[in-house]
């Protein structure tokens, strides 16, 4: 009988939890929406964070590209695919205007068809291309991006100046029908990347949103693509025209039964709780852990025991170079009174002070015995370096 009483309380609850999440339609689908407020794997909101940590200057544009929809002090203006609001021949007039003295405009295309913005896709000529062939160079050997493929940076000029491989979908390009246009990147005849000059501005077409997604932001050398265009000033994502219309409040009744429902189910929980017991209580268990100092204690006995292994050492130079590589572009197999040269002129560090510690390591090594203390040295001054080089 006790056993029964327990599975009907049980189910009830079930049955309105289950009631209140149908009321309250809580479970959406995926967004598909390539908008900075999307954080799924099609959004773009990975990018505009990134950018916005990175000390960038970036906003979002949620009015019409009109009258003061554009200011001058933009330097970039980001259109990523838009389908939720059609962009009018007034506005395609203004963002040439825009471009025509000295803005930047990066249209990112839609690969849909109905999608399609034709104000945009007349004015700069614009057509589907071949597709693409699969191709997989350049990712890690445990990376896998099936619907993806691989594709080179043909003339390195603009953003991509520094770029040399790029991740995108598997997909089609795009060919742009204007005669001063010139394609950038591609694979094997398939462009996805082209420039094409506006008066005193420029305008980059590229073929979806690949590049800006979240799923694929990492990959290859797409984050130097949106690092340059962040460095060239203030850079702005148009979210206007993925505008959808809002949606229609629920009915008041829909907001009474919920309300109904939730008091039911307090009130079901009271009676439970103040009910006859399930069984005797259980005495409270007190459980004592360890102080944080014992763990302290502990890792610092293990390190003098352990003492300091010689790889330890050389890894640190290694690291700070890929650091070098990835942050400020410096190649792994230039010369190190090369790097330092480069280093200085990028983040301000003197060359001597990099070239006195790579001094000071090669000497570490070349002792018979290295002491923990030598180690922490080294480890203080490339770890002061590293923290020059990321920027904290």
């Amino acid at each position: 009988m006790k056993g029964t009483r327990t599975a009907i309380i049980y189910g009830v609850l079930v049955a309105l939890a289950l009631g209140l999440g149908l009321a309250v339609n809580q479970s959406l689908p995926p967004p598909l929406v390539p908008s900075v407020d999307n954080p799924g794997p099609m959004g773009v909101r990975a990018l505009y964070l990134y950018l916005e940590e990175s000390g960038a200057r970036v906003s979002a544009l949620r009015e019409a590209l009109e009258g003061s929809g554009l200011p001058d002090s933009l330097r970039t203006v980001v259109v990523t695919a838009p389908s939720g609001r059609p962009v009018t021949e007034e506005e395609a007039g203004a963002l040439r205007s825009w471009v025509s003295r000295g803005g930047t405009l990066v249209y990112l295309v839609s690969r849909e068809a109905k999608a399609r913005q034709p104000q945009l896709d007349s004015w700069l000529g614009i057509s589907d291309g071949p597709m693409l062939a699969p191709d997989s160079e350049g990712l890690p050997p445990r990376e896998k991006d099936f619907t993806g493929t691989t594709v080179r940076v043909w003339v390195p000029v603009g953003p991509l100046r520094n770029v040399e491989r790029l991740r995108v979908s598997l997909d089609r390009g795009i060919t742009v029908g204007r005669p001063e246009a010139v394609p950038l990147a591609g694979a094997k005849g398939a462009a996805v990347v082209w420039r094409v000059p506006e008066g005193r501005g420029e305008v980059y077409v590229l073929a979806g949103t690949d590049l800006a997604e979240n799923r694929r932001l990492e990959l290859l050398d797409n984050l130097r693509f949106w690092d340059a265009l962040a460095a060239r000033g203030p850079l702005a994502f148009d979210e206007y025209h993925h505008g959808v219309p809002p949606k229609p409040e629920p009915p008041s009744a829909r907001g009474l039964w919920v309300f109904v429902a939730q008091g039911l189910l307090v009130g079901l929980i009271y009676a439970v709780s103040r009910g006859t017991r399930f069984g005797p209580p259980r005495p409270l268990v007190v459980e004592k852990h360890r102080s944080a100092l014992e763990y302290v204690r502990s890792l610092g006995w293990l390190a003098r025991r352990s003492k300091v292994e010689r790889e330890l050492v050389p890894e640190l130079a290694r690291q700070l170079r890929r650091h070098m590589h990835e942050r400020l572009g410096i190649p792994l197999t230039l010369p190190e009174d090369e790097a330092a040269r480069l280093l200085e002129h990028s983040c301000g560090l003197p060359a001597a002070d990099y070239l006195a510690a790579r001094e000071d390591l090669v000497r570490t090594m070349e002792q018979r015995e290295i002491r923990p203390s030598d180690y922490t040295r080294l480890a203080r001054q490339y770890a002061r370096f590293e923290n020059l080089i990321t920027g904290r």
